[in-house]
């Protein structure tokens, strides 16, 4: 059996896109999932299944839109890639507010030319790092006027992604045991 955790893109921002967390739960122990639980209201699940990640993450999209009417993408990450996340972070020395320091978790590792762009940016003070399927941006004056962030948004990155802060982020490594 694998723990994992399953990380919406987009649900619950707006009136228009709602998953409750409750039902949700409900829903996929329902599908024999087991030690579901959720974290905050914004599409973190941890699970476990012996079913192989590719099947998982299809099943909790195929689900997610037949039970709720929600077309989310679904990002999986293992105990094991949390800790690894949280034990390499790579801007731990820069970053001195964790609301301000994202990780961008994707699909998968994106595009080389992407990862050149996006390392290359100027974006001083802050700073992007890309590690395998993950993208951390240090947000220095924090990320509404975010130079960084406009930087990302239009990065052909290839594969898609979703954004949590680093308070999160250790979150969701409780949630992943």
């Amino acid at each position: 059996m694998a723990r994992y955790v399953a990380l919406l893109r987009g649900v619950n921002l707006g009136s228009q896109r709602r998953v409750p967390m409750a039902d949700l739960r409900a829903h996929l122990a329902e599908l024999g999932y087991e030690d579901v639980r959720t974290l905050l209201q914004s599409g973190n699940v941890g699970l476990t299944s012996a079913k192989a990640a590719k099947a998982v993450r299809e099943e909790l999209e195929a689900a997610i839109a037949e039970r709720f009417g929600v077309e989310t993408d679904v990002v999986l990450r293992t105990r094991k890639e949390l800790e690894a996340l949280v034990a390499a972070n790579p801007l731990g020395g820069v970053a001195d507010d964790p609301k301000r320091l994202q990780v961008w978790f994707l699909s998968g590792k994106p595009k080389a030319a992407a990862v050149r762009a996006l390392e290359g940016a100027d974006v001083a003070p802050e700073v992007i790092a890309v590690a395998g399927k993950e993208i951390h941006v240090w947000h220095a004056g924090g990320i509404q006027r975010s130079p960084a962030s406009k930087v990302l948004d239009r990065a052909d990155l290839g594969v898609i992604g979703t954004a949590r802060n680093w308070n999160t982020v250790e979150k969701l490594l409780d949630l992943a045991t």
